[in-house]
């Protein structure tokens, strides 16, 4: 029997949990579905991620505004996909921050990518009419960006630490309170999703410098918070261990001249005992193993993905 199509079929709501990280530091974490987050400064608010819709963004700030009326100033983009830039309208906020890396993928593939990941996971895009268009970055950086929370709160440092998930991630870091928004590049118990991924990078340098910042409490893009240094530095080597494992698995088949259905399947008997019973996992490996296909036989950049696409790819592995 063919297994439904990405997330089609993930219909059953989620039960969703706020927690209070340290004092006025947020995570709301949803049984695999994506994490969001909120800082609070002196005077002003820090959101990081914005859900898929602003019907859903609004559902979460309404739980945040129980514990602070402070205004958002700052809405904090991790990357570009759609699940987590198109609810920013409902924030309000005075600026919109992403790498520069990210703004120019908006530009370069945000409207393929809208139909696509809408496609993929319908439940996410709650009154996806709602959406009033896509969501721009008025703040660009580079490197790093420092937010001077005000007070004795300390800075929210913006990091960027290489390719990883996409060209342009970026973590949310508290050096104060030794606490990391680490976007995609960390999933603690959740598949990863590297259809737009750069495996190589993410597996090697980009996680060495995320692992670096030595954070005390992780919030991945997906999963539990991650409490404990031992638990933190686990959640990055899961993430990492899943990567090496596509990259053996598909380089492997690749080198011998196989075919991309003979990688999938040899990705999938390696992973699924460690990772199967993950959320998505099922749903994200195809993409998954297509990226990894193309990076190795030369193809730099990711191929902009379709709905046409993703069904294309699905029927050819899963189907």
């Amino acid at each position: 029997m063919a297994k439904p199509f990405a997330s089609s079929a993930d219909l059953a709501e989620k039960e969703q949990t706020l927690e209070i990280l340290a004092d006025g530091v947020y995570a709301l974490t949803a049984e695999g579905d994506p994490n969001i987050g909120a800082v609070e400064g002196e005077d002003f608010l820090v959101c990081f991620e914005a859900l898929a819709t602003p019907t859903a963004a609004k559902e979460w700030l309404a739980r945040l505004r129980e514990h602070t009326d402070k205004p958002v100033r700052f809405l904090v983009l991790s990357h570009y996909h759609a699940v987590r830039v198109l609810g920013a309208s409902a924030f309000g906020a005075e600026s919109i921050v992403a790498h520069e890396k990210t703004y120019g993928l908006i530009a370069e593939r945000g409207e393929q990518d809208w139909a696509s990941e809408f496609g993929r996971m319908p439940r996410l895009a709650k009154d996806a009419a709602s959406v009033p268009g896509l969501t721009w970055p008025t703040v660009t950086f580079a490197d790093r960006m420092t937010i001077d929370l005000g007070g004795d709160r300390g800075d929210l440092v913006l990091q960027y630490c290489g390719r990883g998930h996409t060209e342009g991630d970026i973590v949310a870091w508290l050096p104060k309170q030794r606490i990391l928004f680490a976007g995609d590049l960390v999933e603690a118990e959740a598949a990863l999703y590297t259809g737009d991924a750069f495996h190589r990078d993410w597996a090697g340098a980009t996680l060495d410098r995320v692992a670096a910042l030595e954070a005390e409490t992780l919030i991945g893009g997906r999963g539990a918070v991650t409490r404990g240094r031992a638990a933190v530095d686990a959640a990055i080597e899961q993430t990492r261990g899943f990567l090496r494992v596509m990259l053996e698995q598909v380089g492997k088949v690749h080198e011998r001249g196989g075919t991309l259905k003979e990688a999938f399947e040899a990705t999938h008997a390696a992973l699924a005992p460690d990772y199967g019973h993950w959320p998505i996992f099922e749903h994200c490996l195809p993409f998954d193993v297509s990226r990894l296909w193309d990076e190795l036989s030369g193809i730099e950049r990711p191929v902009i993905w379709t709905a046409e696409r993703d069904r294309e790819v699905w029927d050819r592995l899963q189907g």
